[in-house]
């Protein structure tokens, strides 16, 4: 394995000089990337303060914006990371004020790009949450918002788009001409959930890998595969005859597989929205004598608050809940016993350190050979 230092900041390498600008919302998130690259700087030699750019999209009164680049980014390989999913963001409009939706921080993206194009060597967009990504397919007569969004970034010139833990990756094929990297954080998880829970036992007879449903299969199948355990499954069920919020609504969670009676139990998902499929899945699980309940969700957004999982956790349905930090979380999230940060920054701070040299993300970080090592190292210390 090739450490980041020794290839990042090699001219001899480096497609051009990096720059790395934070869309509103993603200072936090920036501020660490840009910890590593300098750290990475320093051990290869060169005197790098920061690689952040300052920008901005200030707002008229009347609501219409325009997106401002504060310094040069000329022949630059720039990385602009964005997190749609940040409602915090506020701007005024009027007298009054509107926290931003997905589709104003995906409109100061785009305003960001005008602002760069013809003047940057290179632009990457880092957007962990993809855009319309829940609205992948389409029946009958509706829009697929994220195939448009992903073919407009392409039109306005950008080269690379980076997501993580896709909704559905397959959205790929609407750009099959540009590059596209869907990173799925195994690693992190695994090292976060044993650091948490530093005597779990992941043998096939105390741990089983759950999959939430069919759409969840392939994560779960990694994880299963990976630990060496079995793997169960839910479906749900729909009443196809009704339609609520734009669903049809899912009657019952059946489940198929293994008895988990007298195991800890791992369930992987993208999202927790609402978070009432896992909730019921928990509850189901225990019904079948499950002994814990871990649950993961790449992004854990809660639409509607926290309370039913603190009842959960209270009355012993739900033993922890994972979720990155590659989207926004509240403060009363953060402040709960049960919930518990994988910080996934490190990981983007290696793929733009691979991608500004045109290296393979394999000579920096092997997702694989890394879950390997340290379940390798975790099996010396129980030994």
């Amino acid at each position: 394995m090739v450490s980041a230092s020794d290839i990042l900041f090699n001219h001899g390498t480096s497609v051009a000089p990096l720059g790395l600008i934070a869309m509103s919302g993603t200072e936090e998130m920036a501020a660490k990337i840009d910890h590593y690259l300098v750290d990475w700087a320093h051990k290869g030699g060169y005197d790098w303060d920061t690689f952040l750019i300052d920008c901005e999209c200030p707002r008229f009164s009347s609501g219409d914006g325009k997106g401002l680049i504060k310094s040069t980014i000329r022949g630059k390989d720039l990385f602009i990371l964005v997190d749609v999913g940040n409602y915090d963001i506020k701007y005024q409009m009027f007298d009054q004020k509107n926290g931003m939706s997905p589709d104003d921080h995906y409109q100061d993206l785009k305003r960001i790009i005008q602002a760069a194009s013809g003047k940057a060597h290179r632009i990457n967009v880092i957007m962990p949450i993809l855009y319309g990504g829940r609205q992948h397919r389409r029946n009958y007569r509706e829009s697929l918002d994220c195939a448009c969004a992903l073919q407009e970034l392409e039109r306005m010139g950008v080269d690379n788009i980076l997501t993580v833990d896709a909704h559905d990756p397959r959205v790929h094929n609407a750009i099959p001409l540009m590059g596209f990297d869907n990173m799925m954080p195994s690693y992190q998880v695994l090292k976060a959930m044993f650091q948490t829970i530093p005597h779990l036992k992941t043998t096939p007879d105390e741990f089983m890998v759950i999959s939430p449903d069919e759409g969840a299969l392939n994560r779960n199948m990694y994880y299963a595969s990976m630990l060496g355990v079995q793997m169960g499954m839910f479906y749900k069920r729909r009443d196809y005859a009704k339609i609520v919020n734009g669903h049809n609504p899912i009657v019952a969670h059946e489940y198929l597989g293994n008895s988990v009676e007298d195991k800890d139990v791992f369930i992987a998902d993208d999202i927790i929205s609402s978070g009432e499929s896992m909730l019921d899945i928990a509850y189901a699980l225990k019904e079948r004598k499950a002994r814990r309940v871990f649950c993961y969700a790449t992004y854990g957004l809660f639409v509607n608050g926290l309370e039913k999982f603190d009842k959960a956790y209270e009355d012993g349905y739900i033993d922890a809940v994972f979720g990155t930090n590659l989207t926004y979380r509240t403060a009363a999230l953060l402040s709960r016993p049960w919930f518990h940060e994988v910080d996934c920054t490190k990981y983007l701070s290696y793929y733009i350190a691979a991608l500004n040299h045109d290296v393979s993300i394999g000579k920096v970080i092997d997702p694989n050979a890394k879950v390997k090592a340290l379940l390798e190292r975790r099996n010396k210390e129980n030994a």
